[in-house]
């Protein structure tokens, strides 16, 4: 039996500035039985044709253009639908990946039909920021989906799945990242692991998607709590929906609470059941007792009362 063709998903987007180091780290990699599915979104700087410059030199690379601009999320949907691969990675335009992660993930995946990995934080030129995502998330390995309810700790660059989780995937959401939903399908329909390795420099600048360092950014604002309320139900709505949810009886219970939350000026009842949950629902959290106990009265807090401070 020879070895499992491995597919990286890899999603554009005016990508220039950084694209050739990544694509350097992605055609490098050490396991060599590669395919590498680059889907543009649009772009209208020299993205495209560093994808064409790199896919002469690389038959392993294949470039598709989308024909309208579908966003991030659907980007990545549409990109895992044209992978052949035994096993599918995941890959932003502007990180730095190990020349060694492939092989990596595949020596440590086991059984499990998802792995991911630790990413270091590098600033815009590359340099290290001397932080780690493990620093700032738990990490968890298991099979309890209940973990990714309320909290994310694994990151779409980071991860690698067994082309077996396909006929659960339902396509992606405008309301849960998709590494978020991955994880969670990923739990339901099997379990997953990481390995403590930081195989990315995980590039941290201005026109990045996700900001899990806070950074300032000027425009930026904080979201309102009444949008994280909502947004918080919104989620939890698009959970108990999956069609092949485990422990589903425990998801409508939650999400019963979250919708009784919404018309009510105080929610003892949510706050309760976060509180006596907290070991699953704040596992990723790197929180200490007292504080996961105050965040669970945090949920008290009715959407009525809170709409008197807004």
């Amino acid at each position: 039996m020879g070895a499992p063709l491995v597919s990286i998903a890899l999603c554009t987007y005016n990508g220039a500035k950084y694209l050739r180091e990544q694509l350097d780290t992605l055609v490098g990699q050490t396991y060599s039985y590669l395919e590498i599915v680059a889907v543009d979104d649009g772009s209208t700087d020299d993205t495209v044709a560093v994808l064409n410059e790199y896919a002469v030199r690389y038959p392993i690379l294949k470039v598709h253009q989308n024909t309208q601009n579908l966003g991030y999320v659907k980007n990545f949907e549409r990109a895992i639908g044209l992978c052949t691969g035994n096993y599918i990675a995941l890959a932003d335009q502007d990180d730095i990946w190990d020349l060694n992660k492939i092989q990596i993930l595949l020596d440590h995946i086991g059984d499990n039909i998802l792995i991911y990995h630790d990413s270091e934080f590098v600033d815009e030129q590359g340099t290290s920021l001397n932080r780690q995502l493990s620093q700032l998330r738990n990490f968890y390995a298991g099979d309890d989906t209940n973990v990714f309810l309320l909290e994310n700790c694994v990151s779409g660059h980071a991860l690698l799945f067994r082309r077996e989780l396909l006929p659960y995937f339902t396509g992606f959401n405008s309301v849960i990242f998709h590494d978020h939903w991955l994880a969670y399908i990923a739990c339901n329909n099997g379990s997953i692991t990481f390995t403590p390795q930081a195989l990315v420099k995980y590039r941290q600048h201005t026109q990045a998607n996700t900001n899990i360092l806070k950074q300032d950014r000027g425009a930026e604002v904080k979201k309102p709590s009444l949008k994280k309320l909502e947004d918080q139900l919104a989620m939890m709505t698009q959970f108990a929906a999956y069609p092949y949810n485990k422990d589903q009886a425990f998801k409508q219970k939650l999400l019963r609470r979250m919708q009784k939350r919404m018309d009510s000026f105080f929610s003892f009842g949510l706050a309760w059941f976060i509180f006596v949950n907290r070991d699953s629902l704040l596992f990723i959290l790197k929180k200490s007792a007292i504080s996961k106990f105050n965040l669970s009265l945090k949920f008290a807090w009715g959407y009525q009362l809170k709409k008197l401070f807004n």
